[in-house]
């Protein structure tokens, strides 16, 4: 044989081995990952190849599918009430992807996820009918936190102390999902994005804010778990004015006529007493703070609700002053409405911190279960004399103190308003917020609260938990227990 052609045959055979080798290593080892990649079009073709499963709301569907017109994708998402439960659901859109329970579920509800599929399916990788998923969500809760907040900018979260169920999660400014699900939909994507009040962001889960005041019960928890002071009715050690340590910088409270000096703890929490709990944290020093707060769930890394929580965070290094400064829950403490819910939920619950979730279960298309929460999967807190002193000095807060506009005739409510510094040299409006908890004996029914409203148009001396978010806290508690 030639001796060119021979090379050349060698050539051809070794390019055509390398093919081989080369296809086998795509179809072999890469197949699942260019399957999965986000710019395969075929994976959204199946997403949206028939009508989408739904997301369940005390057993009624807050989704729904319709058919398109046109292009390779035959059906898009649609939503019942969409404004009212953005929180929830997030949004299933063919050209931004999908958010929220519906990323999480999305492999479930367009009916991709072998689960799903029978023996058949498996093998001709066939599309089995989509599965659902179920929520915690009660609608009457919902809708009342929803109303109450209105046109103010801010958030809502109420949790079932005994189960971690949350019954209600509302942000707002809100925005309707059916809006954005299309791929013909870019300026009404573009006026999400470009809306300064972010009405994308989930506020009840997603953005941590400094909670002011309310952070104080973690402060009294801490105080009476490390012994600093026996019960809530003892006398503390409590200058007022206070001179931050190691400064000349003098904390003082809002109200200067309230009996703060060496105030007990359930006068400090009724009056808001800045002096005694920042020289309370100072005393303990930041480590038991945080221990106490990283219990009630702060500095959690994955808080799943199976949404992703952003960290609440109480923080470290910080000098005595900085330390006595987040005692009023300021300086770098920031905390999400979810997380103050989680504090009040632990209280209510004799201590115990039930799991918050969100999904009941998630089932096939016939209902069978394909995975299910379980309900009150809790660790404790604090011990439950320290819990039955705070709910008490709680409901000395709502009965006589600054949280009247939580009252509910008939049922015990416990709770704790705050008023956070916001902007340098609290140069911004105030935000207001309240946290609570309500029972109601007679049908045993309880919940717990947390509410902030970052913005409601009031003027700046209008702005207090009490005046603000105390009425929507009341509102959706009244809600929960059926009042």
């Amino acid at each position: 044989m030639n001796k060119t052609i021979r090379r050349a045959s060698v050539f051809c055979l070794l390019m055509v081995l390398a093919l081989l080798v080369r296809a086998t290593w795509v179809q072999g080892y890469e197949a699942k990952a260019l399957a999965d990649d986000e710019h395969n079009r075929r994976n959204t073709i199946a997403q949206y190849a028939q009508p989408l499963g739904d997301i369940i709301v005390a057993g009624s569907p807050v989704t729904g599918s319709k058919g398109t017109s046109g292009g390779d994708l035959r059906y898009k998402r649609t939503y019942t009430q969409g404004e009212l439960y953005a929180a929830v659901t997030g949004y299933s859109s063919q050209a931004y992807g999908a958010t929220q329970l519906e990323g999480i579920h999305s492999d479930v509800l367009d009916g991709t996820d072998d689960r799903l599929k029978n023996p058949k399916d498996l093998i001709t990788g066939g599309q089995a009918k989509p599965g659902n998923v179920l929520t915690t969500i009660d609608p009457g809760v919902q809708k009342a936190a929803y109303a109450a907040l209105g046109d103010d900018k801010g958030a809502a979260v109420a949790i079932d102390p005994k189960t971690g169920r949350i019954l209600g999660m509302v942000s707002t400014p809100s925005y309707d999902p059916s809006k954005i699900s299309g791929t013909a939909d870019g300026d009404a994507w573009q006026k999400l994005l470009e809306d300064s009040d972010k009405p994308l962001v989930n506020r009840a889960l997603r953005q941590p804010l400094a909670p002011g005041s309310t952070f104080k019960l973690v402060v009294a928890a801490a105080a009476l778990e490390n012994g600093l002071y026996g019960s809530v009715d003892e006398r503390t050690d409590s200058p007022d004015p206070y001179t931050l340590p190691g400064t000349s910088t003098v904390l003082r409270n809002e109200n200067a006529s309230a009996p703060c000096e060496n105030a007990t703890l359930r006068t400090a929490l009724q009056y808001s007493c800045n002096n005694v709990f920042a020289k309370a944290a100072a005393d303990l020093g930041q480590d038991k703070v945080k221990e106490m707060a990283d219990a009630f769930g702060f500095d959690t890394e994955k808080l799943d609700v199976p949404v992703r929580a952003a960290k609440s965070v109480y923080p470290t290094d910080m000098d005595k002053a900085q330390t006595a400064l987040t005692g009023i829950g300021q300086f770098e403490v920031t905390a999400t409405p979810l997380q103050m819910a989680m504090v009040t939920s632990a209280l209510a619950n004799g201590g115990e911190l039930a799991a918050p979730h969100m999904v009941s279960s998630v089932t096939d298309g016939d209902g069978t279960a394909l995975e299910e929460t379980e309900d009150g999967d809790t660790k404790r807190v604090v011990e439950e004399k320290t819990a039955e002193q705070l709910r008490s000095a709680m409901v000395t807060v709502v009965e006589e103190g600054t949280g009247t506009n939580a009252r509910i005739a008939g049922a015990e409510v416990g709770g704790k308003t705050g008023t956070a510094q916001n902007g340098v040299d609290n140069s911004n409006t105030p935000y207001a917020w309240f946290t609570s908890y309500a029972k109601d004996d007679s049908s045993g029914k309880e919940v717990a609260v947390a509410v902030i409203v970052e913005d409601s148009g009031s003027a700046r001396s209008e702005v207090s938990g009490n005046g603000l978010a105390a009425p929507i806290a009341q509102k959706m508690m009244k809600a929960a227990l059926k009042r």
